[in-house]
Order: C-alpha cells, then structure tokens, then sequence
C-alpha cells in the first residue's frame, strides 16, 4: 500500500504591481519646512486589495542625520493580515524614466501590523542631488513600484493511488490479454503489467521462449491461494494485512523464483521477526534451500539457545530439517559447541557425515 507522500508542499503565488508617482513641487520650501523627522505623506493608493502611502523626508528620518532624504513606504490596511511586497524606488529623470544611480530595490519584505514600513533612511544624499540635473525647476519626481505578492494555497501532493487503480484493472479483467493456470484454476491479468513486474515473467511473455507465443502460463508447484496474493503484490505492492507466517513463506518461495525483490524482503522480514520453537526448524530448511541468507542467520541465533534448541527438536519440521538440510545441522554444531572442546567437535562432525 502506498504510504503518505513526504515530499514539501509547495506554495503557489500571483503579484499584483502598480506604480505610484510622488511630486515635490518647492523642493527647497518643502526642505526648509520640514526639520529632521518630518514627512510629506502622498495620498493613500492601493495594491494588491491593501492600501499604501509614501512618506518623503526631506531631512532625514528620525535618529539619523540630515545628510540624507529618506523614503519610506507604508502599509495602511489596518487589521489586515501579513502581506509581503517588494519595492523599488525610483528618482525620475525629465523623461519620465528612472535614474539607475536613484534606483533603490528592496528584497521581499513582509507588511505586518508590527512592521507596516520599509524603505531607506539614505534614499539620496541632498547635495548630491541638489547638484544633479535631476532637480528641475526646484521639483523632485519619485516613481514608486509596489508588488504584492498574493498567496494562494499550498499545493499538497497526494499520496500515490496508481496501486489501487491497477488492483481495480486485475479484479475488473478489462483488457486482460493472457491466462494463468494455477492449481486447476486460471487467472486472467495483463502481459504488460506481469512483464513490468518480473524479469522472469518478461522473458517468458516478451522474449523467445515457448510460452510467448501463447496466451496461457502454467504455474506448477504453487497453490491457488498462494498465487492469488503473489499477483495481487504483483498489481498493487502489497501484501494482505493480515499475513501469517505460512503465507510468508510460500510468497517468499514464489518472489525468489520470479525476481520480485521488494516481496522477498517483506517476506523475509516477517519471518526473521516471528521465529519460534515450533516454525524455526521450516523456516530454517526453507532458507537453506534457497539460500535467504538473513533467515539462516536468524534461525540460527535462535537456536543457539539450549532451550530453543530443545523444543525445535521436538517439533514437526525437525525430522524434515535433518533428512533434508543435514549440512545446516552441522553449522548450527559448530556454533554452538565450545570452541575448547575440539575433539569432541571433530567427533560429532564424523557421525554426521
């Protein structure tokens, strides 16, 4: 089954951009009004459904010299919630166009209640200015570009579903194009998705064995249940919830045979995790036969235990482990005969062979 998709929800964003034109008319009677700390407001207008002004300060800002003119833009929707918005403030020469060494740009700055301004305290040096052909006729024109950038959503990604339409195909049968043949029972499914999933599987249909040319596969060696869950992992990825260890280790078998690695690690997996004294010595003999290395080692870690030793030897699957897997009994031996008692190993060892 898929699990939720982990992956950042994105945010989508729209701006909305509208320029603001701010006239000085009596640059120098404005300057000689207005001390330290003393704005001209414009008109309020708005941007993106928010409402801004600029401030101009002729002599500077509050706390900082009067070298300078400061401009500042402010946020007047009161009430509002956060907005963030970009500026940039432009001197205007006498064609209407900004003045690159006049041209200031803030970076995306966020319009609260606590913080509704942003701007320069240093926007222009005065006698700077005063010296440029900038100030024409004793009037100063400052274009202001505000962007406001709207939020719209978050964009969540949902979790993968291409396991349940594909488990929705196998149970309808549409467009099904082949047979299986299991156990007296047949099973229709789809060559495409049965080649995707298997190497095996895709040599025989895709590839120049005899069953390509057929519509049928016959499935020897494996029961109807067993198989029914071993396609229904092939279309969806999944395994029933409520897996036992039987089922386990028949689907382990049948993932080992035709190639599908994430069903062998799940398979394994349960069954290195639910060993005990009545199915280790199966479990056991089924990793020795086909050689799971990760359930070997576990079975034997579990029995190196005197007790659970004991009770496998009592089960049903020991006398099938000892006539079947003899090898593997030998290794359990030397693992778990002291190591100073080698004679007595050695002589164990011969009466096995």
């Amino acid at each position: 089954m898929a699990e939720p998709c982990k992956i950042p929800a994105a945010m989508v964003a729209e701006s909305v951009e509208r320029s603001y034109v701010l006239k000085i008319d009596g640059y120098s009677r404005v300057k000689g009004l207005l001390k330290n700390g003393k704005f001209v407001a414009s008109t309020p207008f708005s941007v993106g459904g928010h409402n801004w002004t600029v401030k101009y300060y002729p002599n500077g800002c509050p706390k900082y010299c009067d070298d300078f003119i400061s401009l500042y833009v402010h946020h007047e929707s009161a009430g509002a919630k956060e907005v963030k918005a970009k500026l940039s403030l432009n001197v205007l020469d006498k064609n209407g166009n900004p003045v690159p060494s006049y041209t200031r740009t803030t970076p995306v700055n966020t319009f609260s209640r606590k913080a509704p301004t942003c701007g320069y305290y240093d926007f222009i040096p005065k006698d700077e200015l005063e010296e440029s052909a900038h100030l024409r006729g004793d009037c100063l024109t400052i274009r202001c570009d505000v962007t406001v950038l709207k939020e719209i959503e978050e964009a969540m990604v949902p979790p993968s579903d291409l396991h349940r339409h594909l488990g929705d195909l196998l149970k309808s049968n549409d467009a099904a194009d082949m047979t299986f043949q299991v156990d007296g029972q047949r099973y229709s499914a789809h060559r495409c998705v049965v080649a995707a999933r298997s190497s095996v599987f895709k040599a025989e249909l895709l590839g120049a064995m005899e069953e390509s040319s057929g519509s049928t596969i016959v499935i020897r060696d494996m029961e109807a249940d067993v198989f029914e869950s071993f396609l229904h992992f092939i279309y969806t990825d999944s395994v029933p919830p409520a897996l036992d260890v039987v089922m386990a280790g028949h689907l382990l078998v049948a993932a080992d045979r035709y190639n599908i690695g994430r069903l062998k690690v799940i398979c394994e997996e349960k069954l290195c995790s639910h060993i005990d004294s009545n199915m280790v010595a199966t479990s056991l003999a089924l990793a020795e036969q086909h050689g799971f290395r990760r359930l070997k080692e576990a079975c034997l870690q579990f029995l190196a235990s005197p007790s659970n030793l004991e009770a496998m030897m009592t089960s049903d699957g020991y006398e099938h482990l000892k006539s079947s897997c003899p090898a593997v009994l030998k290794e359990l031996i030397a693992r778990i005969i002291p190591a100073e008692f080698t004679s007595a190993k050695d002589i164990i060892m011969t009466m096995w062979k």
